[in-house]
């Protein structure tokens, strides 16, 4: 961050007791040593295990998250840790552990909720430090996905009641997440008036404006789903109420669910296959074997730092560069899968784009973030200045050492929040096919052709699930029965 100051000509120098100034300048070296050891971004903490997890290592990815979840267990980063931490030990098959781990996650995820006097000392925090300073709450598609992913735990330990629990509560985290939404623009305003009229100022600024739309241009080209809906999660709602109904409320659930899934999804040829089913069942027909195959590919778009010069005017400040969040999407995946039973081939097909539903939420998230660090940058432009004011008036000596200082500290709070939850997908896909008289089949994955045969488990209703992290890393397949 670039502040030019010029020392005023009248200097008072202090004599016989410490001056304001120097008060000052003590506890911004204090502050400055408290915030310097959170200066790593999420990306450069997250690194090692982030590449044992993109080049397949499951099992060592599963130890640095089990560690860092240890480690950060009361901190700032405690719950985007077990987000990691609980989808890494699904990954690899440790499904109870991935539960609690869950669990863990969605107890913090309440207790923030329920804390709005946490809330509000936080951003009182981040006007002096930076927003990666503050606790990770999580965002509504994390909430979302935490009980989508329980619900699947469960039907894999063959725990169907449970995960009946956990698809409600997926439904009314994405019941709630517009309510919250609303909250979270409304606390992102929070700051003293000249700072938020400052802020306001700077809205305006045509440069600003300019380098916001360049930079977040990407953000209106994504595919658009209602606002805090993940269809993967509607559609394994449909299914499950459908296969696992109880009596017609259940049944006529899943024909909701499925109605919508077909909204979000139209290109998908398979889900008017399941609401022909579903009304096959209604009528009382009897089911034929079927076989799904969900395919979970690629990694989910992360967030990196990005400069935007803003203007805060602060007597002799100008512009000076402050850092703002970009999300960036992974594009090094497996786009389709071919799924050959008997005499019939299939190819999965999109039912829903996590780039676009982190991508919605990040816009949504976008306008309070632009508020919050425009209030920020005047406070702490204004403490800066008033502070080597105050200095040069004091000391000439004193004056520079509070230059150091300052700029010391604005480069270190200088940092966007870049905490996002790196091991979730790209994309969820499937497809669906009779189920052949032999119980096998095989999945045939791209670019090598490589083939998997799949032995299917005894039952009316297959589900088998492969997930793919990247072309160059292994292909993961569990199965579960749904009848």
């Amino acid at each position: 961050m670039a502040t030019v100051f010029h020392p005023p000509p009248n200097r008072r120098h202090a004599a016989g007791r410490p001056s304001q100034a120097s008060l000052w300048l003590s506890m911004l070296l204090v502050l400055l040593g408290v915030i310097g050891s959170g200066c790593k971004t999420y990306q450069q903490q997250n690194l090692s295990a982030s590449q044992h997890w993109q080049q397949g290592r499951f099992s060592e990815a599963v130890q640095e998250y089990n560690d860092k979840a240890k480690k950060s267990s009361d901190g700032k980063d405690a719950l985007i840790w077990r987000l990691e931490q609980a989808t890494a030990l699904r990954s690899s098959g440790q499904l109870a552990e991935s539960n609690a781990a869950f669990d863990a996650a969605e107890a913090l995820i309440e207790r923030y909720e329920k804390a709005a006097r946490v809330r509000i000392g936080q951003e009182s925090l981040a006007m002096v430090s930076n927003p990666a300073n503050l606790a990770y709450e999580g965002r509504a598609y994390d909430k979302i996905m935490v009980n989508t992913y329980k619900a699947l735990n469960y039907l894999q330990l063959h725990q169907p009641d449970k995960a009946r629990v956990e698809l409600i509560r997926a439904y009314n985290r994405q019941q709630d997440a517009v309510q919250e939404n609303r909250r979270r623009l409304e606390r992102a305003g929070a700051g003293s008036a000249p700072e938020q009229q400052q802020a306001a100022r700077a809205q305006q600024d045509p440069r600003f404006q300019a380098q916001l739309a360049s930079t977040y241009n990407d953000l209106n080209r994504m595919k658009v789903y209602a606002d805090y809906v993940n269809p993967f999660t509607v559609f394994l709602d449909g299914l499950f109420f459908m296969y696992q109904a109880t009596g017609g409320a259940d049944l006529e659930r899943a024909r909701k669910s499925l109605e919508r899934t077909a909204s979000f999804a139209a290109s998908n040829p398979y889900i008017r296959q399941d609401q022909a089913t579903l009304e096959q069942m209604i009528r009382g027909q009897r089911l034929a074997p079927i076989t799904y195959v969900i395919f979970e590919t690629g990694l989910a778009p992360i967030r990196e730092q990005t400069r935007i010069d803003i203007p805060i005017i602060v007597t002799d400040v100008s512009y000076i560069g402050m850092a703002f969040p970009k999300l960036t999407p992974q594009y090094t995946y497996i786009p389709q899968l071919q799924v050959h039973a008997s005499n019939t081939t299939a190819t999965t097909s999109l039912v829903a784009s996590m780039d676009s539903i982190i991508g919605l939420d990040f816009k949504n998230e976008l306008p309070g973030v632009i508020t919050k660090t425009l209030i920020a940058a005047a406070a702490k432009a204004t403490a800066s200045y008033a502070i080597n004011h105050s200095s040069y008036q004091a000391d000439d000596a004193l004056g520079w050492i509070a230059r150091l200082v300052t700029a010391g500290y604005q480069a270190a709070v200088n940092i966007a929040d870049l905490r996002t939850w790196t091991t979730l997908p790209k994309e969820l896909q499937y497809c669906r096919v009779p189920t052949p008289p032999d119980r096998k089949i095989e999945l045939i994955v791209p670019p090598a052709s490589q083939r998997i045969l799949v032995n299917l488990l005894p039952g009316t209703v297959n589900m088998v699930y492969v997930k793919s992290v990247g072309p160059n890393s292994p292909t993961l397949v569990s199965q579960f029965l749904l009848k």
